[in-house]
C-alpha cells in the first residue's frame, strides 16, 4: 500500500510539468541560499586584504574594455589551490583580493592562461605587441588581435560616473579620486588602459 502511494506521488510529479518546475526552482533556491548566505558573514569573504586599493581611473577603464572585448571568455582570473596551479601561476586566489571587483572575473574557462598573476610579469611593450598581434610573440597563439585599441581613445566623460556608481556599492573612491578621474585618462588609448589593468592583476600577494 505504501509502495503504491509513493509511486502515485512520483507519477504525479513526473507527469505534471508545472509542479516539476516549481519543485526544481524551490530546490535550487534553497540550495543556493544554504551555500551563499553564510559567505555574507565570513570576514575572509567580505573584507579586503590589507593593502588592497581600488583600481585607478585608467585601470578601471581598462577593466571595462577587457570585459567589453570578451577577454574573460578565454582567460580566468582564479588560481586554484592545487600544487600544479601555484607552481605555474603563483599563490592561489582568495576572495579578499577581489572585494572591489564588480563583477569579479574568476570564471573557469582557460583557452588561454590564467591572468590573475600576470601583473609585472611582462613589460608594457610586451603587452602592447601582444595585444596588437599575439602571433608576433607567441606564434602558436589562437588569440584574436586587437589593433583598434591602439587607435581608440578612452572617453574621460565616462570615468566619473563609473567611479560614483562603484562607490555606491562600497568601493572606497574619494571625491578627489572621482574629480581627477577624467584627467587621469585624458589622452590615453584603450590599449594603454588595458595594459594598466593587466599590470595590476595579482600583484598584492605575489
Amino acid at each position: 500500500m505504501a509502495q503504491n502511494t509513493a509511486r502515485s506521488g512520483h507519477e504525479r510529479i513526473e507527469t505534471n510539468n508545472f509542479l516539476m518546475i516549481v519543485l526544481i526552482v524551490a530546490t535550487v533556491a534553497v540550495g543556493g541560499i544554504v551555500e551563499i548566505v553564510p559567505l555574507f558573514f565570513q570576514k575572509q569573504a567580505t573584507q579586503p586584504l590589507e593593502g588592497l586599493k581600488p583600481y585607478t581611473a585608467l585601470q578601471l577603464a581598462g577593466r571595462d574594455i577587457y570585459i567589453r572585448e570578451g577577454c574573460y571568455n578565454c582567460h580566468s582570473q582564479m588560481v586554484r589551490p592545487f600544487r600544479s596551479e601555484t607552481l605555474r601561476y603563483g599563490p592561489y586566489s582568495v576572495a579578499g583580493e577581489f572585494t572591489y571587483d564588480h563583477p569579479f572575473q574568476w570564471g573557469s574557462k582557460r583557452t588561454g592562461p590564467d591572468l590573475h598573476r600576470v601583473g609585472g610579469k611582462y613589460s608594457d611593450e610586451w603587452h602592447r605587441l601582444h595585444l596588437i598581434n599575439p602571433r608576433n610573440l607567441v606564434p602558436e597563439s589562437n588569440m584574436p588581435a586587437y589593433p583598434w585599441l591602439d587607435k581608440t581613445m578612452v572617453d574621460p566623460a565616462e570615468t566619473a560616473p563609473r567611479m560614483r556608481a562603484l562607490r555606491t556599492i562600497g568601493v572606497p573612491y574619494t571625491d578627489d579620486d572621482i574629480a581627477k578621474g577624467g584627467d587621469d585618462v585624458k589622452g590615453k588609448t584603450e590599449l594603454e588602459a588595458v595594459i594598466a589593468y593587466l599590470q595590476g592583476l595579482g600583484t598584492l600577494r605575489r
